[in-house]
C-alpha cells in the first residue's frame, strides 16, 4: 500500500470507514497515537450499542491515512455513516451467492488454504523497482470475475454501503480532485468502479433512518485483533505480521532472533547455533513446499523442532507472546471522551495504575495511603460494571482485612462500558453513589441490598450509604424467611469489619446487624422443624454462617448468649433433622459451652438403636463439618462413632454408607490414617508413649521444648526448661 501510493502520488484519498470520524483523523498523526488503535462510535442514547473499526500498524487502511497526513493530502472516510448503520446493523442481507472471495481464488488456483495462497502471491511478492500498482489492478480484475454485472441481488446494508461510497467518489471528482486513491475491500472494487446511475444510488439511501452517534479513538491490543469473534478483526497472527511489516529485510533471522530471545528469558536454553539452524531449516520447507518465502508455518515448524526439541509446550509461549502478542496501543489526551473516562483517566495516573492488556495480579495493603485509594478505584468500578479488576485470592495467603487481591486484564470493550456508566456522573465518585442509589432503590431482595451495603463501605462511598442502609432496613423488616435474614447477616457483620478497616462510621449498620441476628434467633428453631434433606443441607450452611457472623460481633454479651441458648435448643429438639442437630452441637462445643463429656452424652443419646440409621448417619455428618481432629483426640466420641457403624443393620447400610463417604471424604489424608490406625488399634485401648501427642501421661520435658520453640516464636520471655509450670 505504501510503494503504491507512493507511486500513484494521489491527490486525495478516500478510506472506507464512518465519515463521523473525519474530524478525528488529524490525530493520527500525533506523537502519542500509536496503534493498534479503534475508532469507536457508540449511540449517545444507548453507549451499550457500539462498534470499532479496528487499525493494525500494517493495516492497509491505517497506511493509507498516515501517507495522507504525512503529505498533506486531503483524508476522508466514505462508508455509510454510523448514524445509519446502527439502525439496520441486525437487518438481514438479500439471499446471494455469498462466496468467500479470497478461498474461491485460492481454490481456482489449486490451493485448499486461502490464507496460505493469499501470503505466497500478495505479501510475500517484493514489489522492488518495478509497477507497485500491479498487484491492486490484478486483485481488482479477479474480483471482477467474482462479481460480473447483475450476479447479485439489489438492496440490502451491503448494497447502500457502495452507493454511498460512490457518492463520495462523485463529490470528490465535482471538487475537482483527479488523483483519487479508493481505500477498501477488494470485494467493493466491482461495484465502485460499476458506476450505477445517480438516480438509482439515490433510491437506494433516500429516507435513511438515524440516530446520534458520537465517536473517538481508543487503545486497542494485537491480542483483540486476533479474535474472529466480538470485535475482533479476524487476524490470527497480528504479531507476525507486525514483525513482517517493521522488518526490511531478512524477516526470518530477525524473527528467529526474536524466538531465541523470548525462550532464553523463559530459561530455555537455546543457543545462536539454534537461531542458525531453525533458519536453514524454514528456508528448506518453503523451498520444499514450492513457497517464495518462509511463512508462518515454516517458521512455526523450524522452530517447533530445533528449538523446543519437539515439544509443543514452550512452542505455545512463542505463539502466546509473539505470534499474536501483547502490545496495547495509545491515544493522545485530545482524543474526545466522555467526562467519566477523562477521570478515570486521571485517577489512573495519579495512581499509577496503568491499563495493561495483559492479565496480572496486584496485592495491596489497606494500611497504605496509595493502596487504600486504588481499593477505593477498583470497587467503584466493579459498582459502576465496569470490570477492570476482580477479585482474587492473595498470593502470599493473607485472609486479614487488611489485605486485598486483585486480577487486573484491561480489555478494548471497556471503553464501552465507562461509555455506558457516564450517565450516572462525571467522575467515578459521583457516578458510583449515583449507581449505588439507583441500585437500592430498585433491588428486590434482601441479599441484593445487603451486598450493596457491603459493597459502598468498600468503595467509601458515604453519601450513598444512608439510602441504601434505609432500603436494608426497610426491606429486612418485611423479610419473615429467617433463611434469608441468616443469608443476610454475614455480608453485614463483614461490612463491619470493612468499615472499621476505613475508619467509616457504622453504627448504623451494627444496630441493624444486631437487630437481625436476634431475629435469627428467635425465627430459626420453628424455621428448622421438620426440614428435608435438601432444606436441612441449606439451613446447615446458614447455621454456620450465622454463627461465625455473630462470633465476630463484638460487645455483644446478651447477643451471644441469645444465640447459644437458640442452638442448644436445635442440638436437642427431636423434631429437628439430625443433620442440624448434630451441626448445633458442634458449634456448641467449639465454643466451650459444651464440655467434651456433654457431646459424648448427647451422641450417645443419637446412636442408639432407636434412631433411624439415616437420622444418625446425618447427625454425625453435622458433629463433624468442622474437621475429623476430634476423632482423632477424643476416645470416647471415636468408639461411640464405631460401635454404633458397626451395629448398622445390614438392610439399612447401603443407604447410610454415602452419607458417612461424604462426610470422611473431606477430612485431609492424614486425619482419616489417624482415624484408622486408632480403629485398628481398638478405640478402648488406651494411647501408647510410642504414638506422638497421645501419652497417658503429660512430658514435661518434651512440652518444655515445644514451649520455648512457640516463646521464641512470639518474641515472649519463658521460664527454663522443667521449671515448675512451663508446660502448662
Amino acid at each position: 500500500m505504501a510503494a503504491a501510493l507512493a507511486q500513484y502520488r494521489p491527490d486525495t484519498v478516500l478510506i472506507e470507514g464512518p465519515p463521523e470520524a473525519d474530524g478525528l483523523l488529524a490525530l493520527a498523526a500525533h506523537q502519542d497515537m500509536g496503534p493498534p488503535v479503534a475508532l469507536l462510535a457508540y449511540v449517545v442514547d444507548n453507549p451499550a450499542q457500539a462498534a470499532f473499526w479496528p487499525f493494525a500498524a500494517f493495516s492497509p487502511e491505517w497506511v493509507a491515512l498516515r501517507h495522507a497526513l504525512d503529505h498533506d493530502v486531503p483524508v476522508r472516510f466514505i462508508d455509510l455513516p454510523a448514524a445509519h448503520t446502527f439502525v439496520h446493523e441486525h437487518e438481514e442481507e438479500p439471499e446471494g451467492p455469498g462466496i468467500d472471495p479470497i478461498a474461491e481464488l485460492a481454490r481456482t488456483a489449486g490451493h485448499d488454504d486461502p490464507e496460505q495462497w493469499w501470503d505466497d502471491v500478495v505479501e510475500h511478492q517484493l514489489v522492488g523497482d518495478g509497477d507497485a500498482l500491479a498487484p491492486f489492478r490484478t486483485i481488482a480484475d479477479a474480483m471482477a470475475e467474482l462479481r460480473p454485472p447483475g450476479s447479485e441481488p439489489s438492496g440490502g446494508r451491503e448494497a447502500r454501503r457502495e452507493a454511498w461510497m460512490r457518492r463520495q467518489i462523485r463529490a470528490a471528482e465535482r471538487a475537482g480532485h483527479r488523483r483519487i486513491a479508493v481505500v477498501c475491500g477488494a470485494w467493493h472494487v466491482p461495484a465502485l468502479a460499476g458506476r450505477p446511475s445517480v438516480a438509482s444510488d439515490d433510491a437506494l439511501l433516500k429516507g435513511l433512518p438515524k440516530v446520534k452517534v458520537e465517536l473517538t479513538w481508543v487503545p486497542w491490543t494485537h491480542r483483540r485483533l486476533s479474535q474472529h469473534t466480538g470485535y475482533g478483526a479476524g487476524i490470527a497472527s497480528p504479531g507476525w505480521y507486525q514483525h513482517l511489516f517493521e522488518s526490511a529485510d531478512r524477516g526470518t533471522v530477525r524473527w528467529m532472533t526474536k524466538v531465541a530471545a523470548l525462550l532464553r528469558a523463559e530459561d530455555h536454553s537455546v543457543s545462536s547455533a539454534h537461531v542458525i539452524e531453525a533458519v536453514r531449516l524454514a528456508e528448506t520447507l518453503a523451498a520444499m513446499r514450492g513457497r517464495p518465502l518462509p511463512g508462518l508455518a515454516e517458521s512455526t515448524d523450524a522452530v517447533r523442532a530445533v528449538m523446543c526439541e519437539g515439544s509443543d509446550v514452550p512452542l505455545a509461549l512463542v505463539q502466546d507472546r509473539m505470534v499474536v502478542g501483547d502490545r496495547m496501543g495509545r491515544v493522545p489526551d485530545e482524543a474526545p471522551t466522555v467526562p467519566l473516562q477523562r477521570d478515570l483517566t486521571r485517577l489512573q495516573r495519579s495512581l499509577r495504575l496503568k491499563p495493561e492488556p495483559a492479565e496480572r495480579e496486584l496485592d495491596l495493603d489497606l494500611r497504605k495511603d496509595t493502596d487504600a485509594a486504588r481499593s477505593r478505584l477498583l470497587h467503584r468500578l466493579t459498582l459502576l460494571d465496569v470490570p477492570w479488576g476482580s477479585a482474587a485470592t492473595s498470593r502470599t495467603g493473607s485472609t486479614g482485612t487488611f489485605r486485598e487481591s486483585w486480577r487486573l486484564l484491561w480489555e478494548p470493550e471497556l471503553a464501552i462500558k465507562v461509555a455506558e456508566a457516564g450517565i450516572w456522573g462525571t467522575t467515578v465518585e459521583s457516578a458510583a453513589t449515583s449507581r449505588a442509589r439507583d441500585l437500592a432503590a430498585h433491588s428486590g431482595s434482601l441479599g441484593e441490598v445487603t451486598a450493596l451495603a457491603e459493597a459502598c463501605l468498600l468503595a467509601d462511598l458515604p453519601d450513598a450509604l444512608p439510602t441504601v442502609l434505609q432500603a436494608l432496613a426497610d426491606r429486612a423488616a418485611l423479610d419473615a424467611d429467617v433463611a434469608h435474614l441468616a443469608e443476610a447477616l454475614p455480608a453485614l457483620v463483614r461490612s463491619l469489619r470493612y468499615g472499621d478497616v476505613r475508619g467509616t462510621d457504622a453504627a448504623a449498620l451494627r444496630e441493624l446487624a444486631e437487630g437481625l441476628a436476634v431475629r435469627i434467633c428467635i425465627g430459626l428453631p420453628p424455621a428448622c422443624n421438620s426440614l428435608d434433606a435438601e432444606g436441612a443441607g441449606a439451613m446447615a450452611g446458614h447455621l454456620g454462617s450465622t454463627h461465625a457472623a455473630v462470633a465476630l460481633l463484638t460487645d455483644a454479651d446478651e447477643l451471644h448468649q441469645r444465640w447459644s441458648a437458640t442452638l442448644r435448643t436445635l442440638a436437642e429438639r427431636d423434631t429437628i433433622a439430625g443433620l442440624l442437630r448434630g451441626r448445633a452441637a458442634r458449634l456448641l462445643l467449639d465454643d466451650n459451652q459444651w464440655d467434651a463429656a456433654e457431646a459424648a452424652r448427647q451422641m450417645r443419646l443419637t446412636l442408639n438403636p432407636v434412631t433411624p440409621p439415616a437420622e444418625a448417619a446425618g447427625w454425625i455428618e453435622g458433629f463433624l463439618a468442622g474437621g475429623g481432629m476430634l476423632l482423632v483426640h477424643d476416645t470416647r466420641l471415636l468408639g461411640l462413632v464405631d460401635d454404633w457403624l458397626t451395629s448398622v443393620p445390614d438392610a439399612a447400610f447401603p443407604d447410610v454408607l454415602p452419607l458417612l463417604r461424604r462426610t470422611f471424604s473431606g477430612f485431609d489424608p492424614g486425619v482419616r490414617r489417624t482415624i484408622a490406625d486408632r480403629v485398628r488399634a481398638g478405640t478402648d485401648t488406651p494411647a501408647t508413649p510410642d504414638r506422638p501427642g497421645f501419652a497417658p501421661t503429660l512430658d514435661r520435658t518434651r512440652a518444655a521444648t515445644a514451649r520455648r520453640t512457640a516463646a521464641v516464636l512470639l518474641g515472649i520471655n519463658h521460664a527454663p526448661p522443667g521449671a515448675r509450670g512451663s508446660a502448662e
